[in-house]
């Protein structure tokens, strides 16, 4: 890898993204960056009614993980230093043209933009890819509130969309190496060797 690794773990909601950056920057020896997800104040509320709620929770999380990615870059990246990240700012993009409609739609796109064009991109994507079964076990194991009776349409529609999302940006200006993980064969957190294998992938692209 020609530059130092910004490496993003990706995934639909229960991947167990935040678990692998976790590990991965542990191991490495890396800092890591995680998305804000309990602290959003509207996501109770998102929760109950998509509808009436999903502006304020997509502009929540916008801003926030832009705040995040310019101290990332100002720390790390224009310094040529690796880090490890539980997301992808291009999630932003994923969630909100499913949960937006109309107008709401067109100004989020437009704000997306401006805040992210120049924001630095991971060059390494480690995705998580597990279908609807194994995410709802995870989900429920780790026991969030606000997910219960999360709406497994909503889900299931997530799933299809993260697979578009990583063909579009294995296309996109940055091409980023993307690494896809089964992540209903590999179990990264109980088995030692599933989690080597993904480690030991990574640690030569970082040589």
């Amino acid at each position: 890898m020609k530059h130092a690794p910004f490496i993003a773990v990706e995934g639909p909601i229960g991947a167990g993204k935040t678990t692998l950056a976790t590990m991965l920057a542990e191991e490495l020896q890396l800092p890591i960056v995680k998305e804000i997800v309990e602290e959003n104040p509207f996501i109770d509320k998102f929760y109950q009614s998509m509808d009436d709620w999903s502006f304020q929770l997509e502009m929540f999380f916008l801003c926030n993980r832009y705040k995040q990615l310019k101290e990332t870059a100002n720390e790390f990246t224009e310094k040529g230093k690796p880090v490890v990240s539980d997301y992808h700012i291009y999630k932003n993009l994923i969630f909100s043209e499913r949960t937006l409609k109309g107008i709401e739609r067109d100004k989020y796109r437009q704000i997306y933009h401006v805040l992210t064009d120049d924001l630095p991109k991971p060059n390494l994507i480690i995705y998580i890819k597990a279908d609807l079964n194994t995410l709802l076990k995870r989900i429920a194991k780790r026991g969030r509130a606000f997910e219960e009776g999360i709406d497994q349409g909503y889900l299931q529609q997530l799933i299809e969309d993260y697979d578009a999302a990583m063909a579009e940006l294995a296309d996109s200006p940055s091409k980023p190496h993307i690494i896809t993980i089964d992540g209903n064969a590999v179990d990264f957190v109980e088995n030692q060797e599933h989690y080597e294998e993904i480690s030991s992938q990574i640690k030569e692209l970082m040589i």
